[in-house]
């Protein structure tokens, strides 16, 4: 390996993406078990890496010399190989100040807590204290070294200003679990979530819900990604470089989700997008009618609509985990609020927004037999949709183009 990543478990790393949009050099993920740490990084045989979970203070007995950011916040995860000696960086301090300032969150004499107590925790304390963070407070499951309990950040520290979540709690594959509740927070301004997949957890979207300054760790990756590209080859990347890979990444992982009414074409103009982004296509109603063996008239004839809208609720949760694909929704779908919430972690939703005269009552949807069903499942429906949506598509030509449009520009 010439370049790369190291780390335990790397299934769904975005880093040979996005270096891969950086430069045009071999870069490669190499998963590594605690007895292969040593041996690898005792054989140098490698020009330069990046380093992730959980070897960010492993690694750093084998180096020759470590930069001053990293050695105050005592966690590598770029190593440069100079003539067999081996340099310590620290980027992901760079890339998460990037985050933070590109959200526009001041720590300037604020309060923060630090969910965690790994390596990016010990990022997060020194970029907090950069910023001119009044008090920073490290949470953890496991109190110690003067970190506080969860029960102690509700109790004692519930006028924190910003909260920034270093630990794994959210990430693929356990996409529905939170670290923390943000409801006793009534200070609080902003989070920032170190976790990139999915795009959006749980506590970066009941942030969003409270209105305030909330992302994930996407951006945060991709900066500390260019700067390790300047480590690497001592160089200095373009202007600008970091946004424009981020937006290329995000429009290239981010589901189209079409939400709308029975009848109004969502299958068909997911077909269409489909075809021209060269995406996967997925019908979460097809995909209860092949794992049940039975059409939809018949679940809601034989076990009704609660059991079928169970049935569409985990079928969204499974599809939710998947990035760059076009999800066809039920029209009953967004009714529930965890659905919702599910598809926007890693999906922006496009209301199919047809006019009430073309909706046309037929056999394969129970609760739009007949014209006075449409009529009032479009009055019970319209708000919620609306106000669901990301993005309104009222015709395939005008505003469809334009949202397909803006998908080629991204991924160019």
């Amino acid at each position: 390996m010439e370049y790369g990543c190291i780390g335990e478990h790397l299934p769904h790393s975005f880093s040979k993406e996005i270096h891969a949009k950086i430069g045009d050099y071999d870069y490669s993920l190499q998963e590594l078990s605690r007895d292969e740490l040593a041996p690898f990084m005792q054989s140098k045989a490698f020009k330069a890496i990046n380093v992730t979970i959980p070897y960010k203070t492993d690694v750093i007995p084998f180096l020759d010399e470590i930069s001053d950011t990293a050695k105050e916040i005592g966690a590598v995860n770029t190593i440069v190989n100079r003539d067999g000696r081996l340099y310590g960086y620290n980027t992901d301090h760079y890339g998460m100040t990037a985050l933070i300032k590109r959200l526009n969150i001041d720590l300037q004499g604020k309060k923060a807590l630090v969910l965690g107590t790994g390596g990016t925790s010990k990022t997060a304390n020194a970029v907090c204290k950069s910023l001119g963070a009044r008090e920073t407070v490290t949470v953890s499951r496991s109190p110690k070294n003067g970190a506080v309990s969860y029960e102690q950040a509700y109790s004692e520290h519930s006028d924190a200003d910003v909260i920034i979540n270093t630990t794994p709690c959210g990430m693929f594959p356990d996409i529905f679990a939170s670290p923390i509740e943000l409801g006793a927070f009534k200070r609080l301004e902003g989070v920032v979530d170190a976790v990139y997949n999915p795009l959006r957890t749980q506590l970066v979207q009941s942030a969003l819900d409270l209105g305030l300054k909330a992302q994930g760790g996407l951006f945060m990756l991709v900066s500390q990604a260019v700067r390790a590209y300047e480590f690497f080859f001592d160089t200095e990347a373009p202007e600008g470089l970091a946004e424009k890979i981020y937006s290329q990444i995000l429009s290239e992982k981010e589901n189209i989700v079409l939400t709308g009414m029975p009848g109004s074409g969502k299958t068909t103009v997911g077909r269409i997008i489909s075809s021209d982004l060269r995406r996967k296509l997925i019908d979460t109603d097809a995909i209860i009618v092949e794992k049940q063996g039975e059409k939809i008239s018949e679940i809601f004839k034989k076990y009704g609509e609660k059991a079928f809208r169970d049935m569409e609720t985990q079928i969204i949760k499974e599809v939710s985990a998947l990035s760059g694909c076009v999800i066809s929704t039920g029209g009953g779908a967004v009714l529930r609020e965890e659905n919702v919430r599910a598809l926007k972690m890693n999906g922006r939703l496009y209301f199919r927004d047809r006019e009430l005269k073309y909706l046309l009552p037929t056999p394969d949807r129970p609760l739009a037999l007949s014209r006075e069903e449409i009529e009032k499942r479009y009055a019970e429906r319209y708000d919620i949709y609306v106000s669901t949506a990301d993005e309104i598509i009222r015709t395939y030509d005008d505003a469809l183009a334009a949202a397909l449009e803006t998908e080629r520009r991204h991924a160019r």
